[in-house]
């Protein structure tokens, strides 16, 4: 699955704040989520999110 800057992907577990969709702020050996909940930030392998995402959406198909 490609990934690109700015997608929103659904994880498997949810943040503690109850929020399960991450916006992708940073691509590479690591990226870098912004939880669309709480705003917290975090850094992930990329083995990990391609493992436990559970879907994707672009930001353009908001509308």
């Amino acid at each position: 699955m490609e990934f690109q800057i700015g997608d929103i992907v659904k994880l498997k577990k949810p943040h503690p704040c109850g929020s399960s969709e991450w916006e992708i702020t940073r691509v590479g050996m690591d990226f870098k989520l912004k939880c669309m909940g709480c705003g917290h930030l975090i850094m992930v392998p990329r083995k990990l999110v391609e493992k436990n995402c559970r879907g994707r959406r672009r930001p353009e198909d908001q509308d």
